[in-house]
């Protein structure tokens, strides 16, 4: 199983002054420390449960390209954009310029946007879900197409582009990696089906229930595309506890891969501190000492 870090709070000791010099500490640990993928939120206000609108948030591509410049092998991603806060064409470029600049790290998650009150407060679009949905499956096309070198006019329900260049081309083969975030039945797990490399689902406390059914949701959107389920990345959401120790969390994530998931994206309440990464990034050295016994 795959451990990855997702910021959610920046909050870090020292204020704005001291926030690069706080996070690229971070990142260097979980970079060092063999975790995934380091993974920001794409909001423009903080929206995580206990802060405030007013504590701080970063623009995610911004942050993203300083964190590549401050590691070496962890691979990057937002997680997610929603799809109508920026033109697809920007969206596809600033992720093709992540992975160019990160050698080949990036990843482009995406999903159909859900939080009205940020929308409104920032005077972003945010549609009707119907639309939205449009919107998403037009951007993952083009998204495929500008990846591909295919430079030929580009007609999607509401986006029309003439000629979409992207030059320098991502260096990802075949191209960065898509993880579509949310966990509807009908549309978005189809969407992941068609185009997806990763699906993203939550760790609700039922058993594994919600996980089984979205999983099995998933395989049947596959079967009827003729794509193999396995060619998905099965990631969730989790949290680990302030007081949890690597042991336990290994022991949680053993439990997940149980269920089907492959990777498990980390959240953690308040802002990452040094001991907790280093304590993820033990319960994701355990998790790979017991894989490598399996074996």
């Amino acid at each position: 199983m795959r451990i990855s870090l997702s910021l959610t709070e920046y909050t870090f000791p020292g204020g704005a002054a001291q926030l690069a010099q706080e996070m690229g500490r971070i990142a260097k640990l979980a970079d060092d420390g063999g975790l995934d993928t380091l993974w920001v939120p794409d909001h423009m206000i903080q929206g995580a449960p206990g802060t405030n609108v007013t504590d701080a948030m970063l623009e995610p591509y911004t942050a993203l390209g300083y964190l590549a410049a401050v590691t070496r092998r962890i691979r990057l991603g937002a997680a997610v954009s929603a799809v109508t806060f920026r033109p697809p064409s920007l969206l596809i470029k600033a992720v093709t310029t992540l992975d160019v600049l990160s050698g080949g790290r990036a990843w482009l998650g995406i999903g159909a946007g859900y939080l009205q009150e940020e929308a409104d407060m920032m005077g972003l679009p945010l549609p009707p879900t119907g639309e939205r949905f449009e919107h998403l499956e037009d951007t993952l096309r083009l998204a495929l197409q500008m990846w591909a070198g295919d430079e030929s006019a580009f007609e999607g329900t509401h986006h029309r582009l003439t000629r979409p260049v992207n030059s320098p081309p991502a260096l990802s083969g075949p191209h960065p990696p898509i993880m579509i975030g949310g966990t509807g039945e009908k549309k978005t797990l189809r969407l992941v089906a068609r185009f997806g490399q990763a699906c993203n689902l939550p760790d609700i406390p039922d058993g594994g229930l919600t996980i089984r059914r979205k999983l099995d949701v998933l395989a049947g959107h596959c079967a009827d595309v003729g794509r193999p389920f396995s060619e998905v990345e099965k990631t969730v959401a989790t949290r680990i506890n302030p007081d949890e120790s690597a042991a336990a969390f290994a022991e949680r994530c053993a439990a997940l891969a149980e269920l089907g998931i492959e990777h498990a994206m980390v959240i953690t309440s308040g802002p990452f501190t040094p001991e907790r990464v280093e304590r993820l990034a033990e319960a994701a050295a355990l998790v790979r000492d017991v894989e490598a016994v399996a074996v």
